[in-house]
């Protein structure tokens, strides 16, 4: 009988020599460490998700003075401001504005005001000085020019010569005064014009200081109508005390109407194409886990924009909420997962399962150990893939590289089974475009991009 340690001795070399045999055989069988996961039938829903920022859909705008071009401002600093999200009655207090260059320019005003009425003054006493004296050089030709009539009278007895002398005498006072006449008449048109040009600008200025008086009372700015106030951001961030408003866009905040909420969100232009009026959406608060509201699409932009914190052009696309909650705020954070497409039904692997090396494979297990199946993918979404042609439901494929997985050997597809497949993809991609986009007919497109022409407001991330 033979011991325990020569049997194991035996035992031992049996043993290796029959494993060296059995995994010859099947060199490529399933390390232990493989991530086996099956092709399965079952719906796919790909959608695009984006942060986005809660906002009302209409709101009243709570502007400062309009108007401050006109006299020069171009730029005024809010002084004080009441606290975001106060709750206020129309007419109530809502932000007082700087005056410091307003005030200067009506002492300017004023001080220009009281140099025409100098001026005024002094036109006045040199036109009665000037006419005065013409007037009275007037009477005096007519003294003179009587003197000559005179002179001529008495001369009829004297030689011709004198008689002439006398006439020309005469004739030359005649002149003279006609000379003078003139001469009052075009002083006196003068002098009125003159006048009225310095009361002209008496009125210009005096139309300024209204004006300007008119300004200086709006500069307190109160409540259009009841409601929260909201900040109105812009590429500098929110508009709070100490922030410059521009003449070209006097707005200091905002009093949402909170019974209709959207969702203002930035597509990546890569993304864009596949976003249509119409289609479903989900948005998530950030302030409260959990909660989750449907929404719609209802406006897209048709150009692109460079964006704070994107890299690439952006496209807004704004999502109206169906439902309104008392815990909705404007300025709310929100979390965008927008349904682009829905299959109903397709084979699909995880997207993991996916290897690309110029063409698209999967690592299919077999009896004999794995190969590299050549595959036609369709859509996806972040977890999975459809699968066009390669795979049938129930195929086991390994997610990680199979040891030596560049050395397996690859199962291609026909072109025509590749053919067939893309071509059904696009079919039926095709068909559910078309369904989406007579949904997209029945919705009317809203330009609701934060009143642009006004300036607006900008979302900020």
């Amino acid at each position: 009988m033979k011991s325990p340690r020569q049997l194991l001795f035996i035992g031992l070399p049996i043993i290796a020599i029959a494993a060296f045999f059995l995994f010859r055989k099947s060199g490529t069988a399933v390390p232990a460490g493989d991530l086996i996961v099956k092709a399965s039938e079952a719906p796919l829903s790909v959608t695009i998700h984006a942060p986005g920022e809660l906002q009302a859909k209409r709101s009243e705008k709570i502007k400062g003075p309009e108007g401050l071009r006109t006299v020069d401002i171009y730029q005024v600093t809010i002084s004080t401001l009441v606290p975001e999200g106060t709750i206020v009655q129309q007419g109530q207090f809502i932000a007082s504005l700087d005056r410091t260059e307003l005030d200067g320019k009506i002492k300017e005003s004023q001080t220009e005001i009281e140099k025409i009425a100098t001026q005024l003054d002094q036109a006045k006493i040199d036109t009665a000085i000037e006419m005065r004296g013409l007037r009275d050089e007037y009477v005096n030709v007519s003294f003179s020019m009587k003197e000559k009539q005179l002179s001529l009278e008495l001369s009829k007895y004297e030689p011709q010569a004198i008689i002439q002398q006398s006439q020309l005498d005469l004739e030359r006072a005649q002149r003279e005064l006609d000379q003078l006449a003139s001469k009052l008449k075009l002083t006196k048109e003068k002098s009125i014009a003159k006048i009225e040009e310095i009361n002209a600008s008496n009125r210009q200025q005096q139309f300024k200081l209204d004006r300007l008086l008119e300004l200086q009372t709006q500069m307190t700015v109160t409540a259009p109508k009841s409601g929260m106030v909201i900040y109105v951001r812009d590429w500098n961030g929110k508009r709070g005390p100490g922030s410059q408003v521009s003449s070209w866009d006097p707005t200091i905040a905002e009093l949402p109407d909170l019974s209709e909420m959207i969702t203002k969100a930035y597509i990546n232009e890569v993304d864009i194409s596949q976003v249509i009026l119409g289609q479903k959406a989900k948005i998530s608060l950030d302030a409260f886990p959990g909660k989750e509201f449907s929404g719609v699409v209802i406006s897209k932009a048709n150009i692109g924009e460079q964006v704070r914190n994107f890299d690439t052009k952006v496209f807004e696309v704004i999502i109206q909420l169906h439902a309104i909650d008392s815990l909705l705020r404007p300025a709310m954070t929100t979390g965008l997962d927008l349904l682009v497409d829905s299959i109903p039904s397709c084979l699909q692997v995880p997207l993991e399962a996916i290897q690309t090396d110029s063409i698209s494979f999967v690592y299919l297990k077999s009896k004999s150990g794995f190969v590299r199946q050549e595959v036609v993918t369709g859509p996806s979404n972040d977890l999975s893939i459809c699968i066009g042609a390669g795979l049938k439901a129930g195929d086991e494929l390994s997610i990680n590289a199979p040891a030596d997985g560049d050395k397996i050997a690859f199962a291609y597809l026909s072109p025509a089974d590749k053919q067939a497949a893309v071509e059904k993809l696009e079919k039926t991609k095709s068909e559910r475009m078309k369904i989406q986009q007579e949904v997209a007919k029945t919705i009317k497109a809203e330009n609701l991009s934060g009143d642009s022409d006004e300036g607006g407001s900008f979302i900020i991330f």
